[in-house]
């Protein structure tokens, strides 16, 4: 028996920003915390949500306070802001720390203590309130973070999280109008972060026919369009498919779980400050380099997404076609394939292994069983960007 768990409501589609319009009626609210990533503000994106909210002559709170992979400190100072403020309602808008910090203020804004308090690795408090009704909606197609109870926080070292079901959206509107005026380089990043996370639950041992279902359907859409979407700022259809499978990846990941991949980026982002979707990228040919003879079957089904050529090969062939197929595809949208692009030495690879080991929740789910020895290795192919088969052949 296999439980599902996604937002109840869930709008995408161009054009569909307009239905907040229906949330806010729903609602019945007077006034809103507006949680935007600043330079998201300075694009003019949040204009059309501000007319809608004045419409109803709603009061507005506007936060930019939003950084990339946040930190202890900025969760605390936007919940403070949002416990002042006494706001009815919380929207997000942005990547995904903007979302997850919007998830943190609605809940946190109704409950006692800081952020630390309530991270995975210490768990000093339990959330007595819901919280505040909460709409995410993303301007990237990657983080799938509108639609997971899931918020990321940096640490000096590594990364932590908060996960509790009270940090789920009440509204997710995944609008890909949104995202079209998005660089390459964050479209690039944030597209392997949702290919990577349809992978590792296609292949996570929580995984199941549903969640399955959902993540080869993201994989087929991301792998097939994240080139145009990437280098094409013109192409429409290639950004819609691209905001339909993050969303998709995120339903199935969030159910099923990520794993080692996200892993062992969590130190990446910790001690070298290299953005969750640039870390993702730089390790994901080499994590399935590792172990996809635990995932024989998987791998081929991964290869028929892509729409591979397995005729006439054998499961080890098709599987190692696949992950080099990851590695050019990474290269193919522009980012870094080993950690040396990054500045990173062999002797950071010992202390990247033994956080990484730290993340037991995420390694947890790998197909195959990662230790310590497994980790470095893992670290030291990234490193010299040279993919190693899971018998240790290069």
């Amino acid at each position: 028996m296999a439980h599902f768990i996604s937002p109840k409501n869930i709008y995408h589609g161009a054009g569909s920003l307009k239905h907040l319009n229906e949330i806010i009626k729903d609602l019945q609210v007077k006034s809103v915390f507006l949680l935007v990533d600043p330079m998201i503000k300075e694009l003019g994106v949040i204009d059309s949500i501000l007319v809608q909210l004045d419409k109803y002559h709603i009061k507005v709170e506007i936060s930019t306070d939003v950084v990339p992979e946040p930190t202890l400190y900025i969760g605390d100072q936007i919940v403070d802001k949002v416990r002042k403020t006494e706001v009815e309602l919380v929207i997000g808008v942005g990547g995904g720390s903007a979302l997850d910090l919007a998830k943190v203020a609605a809940v946190l804004g109704k409950n006692e203590g800081k952020v630390e308090d309530y991270l995975n690795l210490k768990k000093k408090k339990r959330f007595t309130n819901k919280g505040l009704p909460k709409v995410l909606i993303p301007t990237t197609s990657g983080t799938g973070s509108e639609v997971t109870d899931i918020a990321v926080f940096s640490l000096e070292n590594t990364k932590d999280v908060i996960t509790h079901e009270n940090l789920l959206a009440d509204y997710a509107i995944v609008d890909p109008e949104l995202t079209y005026t998005l660089p390459p380089k964050i479209t690039a990043a944030s597209g392997i972060d949702a290919l990577t996370h349809a992978i590792e639950a296609y292949t996570s041992v929580h995984s199941t026919a549903l969640t399955d279902t959902l993540a080869l359907d993201a994989m087929g859409r991301i792998y097939k369009h994240i080139r145009n979407a990437v280098w094409n700022s013109h192409d429409k259809e290639a950004r819609e498919q691209m905001a339909l499978g993050s969303l998709i990846a995120g339903l199935s990941f969030y159910n099923a779980g990520v794993a080692g991949v996200h892993g062992l980026a969590y130190p990446l982002g910790g001690l070298f400050k290299i953005p969750h979707g640039e870390s993702n990228a730089v390790l994901l040919p080499y994590v399935y380099g590792h172990i996809w003879s635990s995932c024989l079957a998987k791998m081929t089904n991964i290869a028929k997404a892509f729409n591979l050529p397995i005729d006439g090969k054998s499961d080890q062939e098709i599987a190692m076609d696949v992950v080099q197929r990851l590695q050019d595809l990474v290269r193919e949208v522009g980012l870094p394939t080993s950690l040396k692009e990054y500045d990173i030495h062999l002797d950071d690879i010992m202390i990247l292994a033994e956080n990484g080991m730290k993340q037991t929740r995420l390694l947890n789910r790998s197909p195959k069983p990662l230790d310590i020895k497994d980790i470095q290795e893992i670290y030291t192919s990234a490193y010299k960007g040279q993919l190693v088969n899971d018998d240790g052949k290069e």
